[in-house]
């Protein structure tokens, strides 16, 4: 089975930075794009930033361009997350997810991911 396995999460203070990973392994598949999203307490999970796994085509939440630096390395089967500039309302779990070669549709939406991580924490202070 393919996991996806999120790492790189923790506690910092209002300004600094975190760089969050995404492993997929195990038995893997194609896919179109990886991305992260985030859920915050009693708040639906929201889109963060996606590259797909050619062009590299990038897209990003309003709420984090120009803090925010998502990378991947293809060898690796990783994604990356740099999250500079943290406030404390980035404050969420923040999740990798998979969206397999079939699929079609804006990368912001959730619905078209088809594999998830637990998530890792990320807690800014002010």
């Amino acid at each position: 089975q393919v996991q996806l396995v999120e790492s790189g999460g923790g506690l910092v203070q209002a300004g600094g930075s975190l760089r969050l990973s995404c492993v997929a392994s195990g038995r893997t598949f194609s896919w179109n794009a990886m991305g992260w999203f985030r859920q915050a307490p009693g708040k639906e999970r929201d889109f963060v930033a996606a590259v797909n796994w050619g062009g590299p085509n990038i897209n990003y939440a309003d709420s984090v361009k120009g803090r925010f630096t998502i990378s991947r390395d293809n060898a690796k089967n990783t994604v990356y997350l740099q999250m500079n500039s943290l406030n404390p309302e980035d404050t969420a779990v923040y999740y990798c997810a998979v969206r397999y070669n079939y699929r079609t549709g804006a990368y912001s939406h959730p619905g078209t991911y088809d594999l998830w991580g637990q998530g890792t924490q990320v807690i800014v202070s002010s």
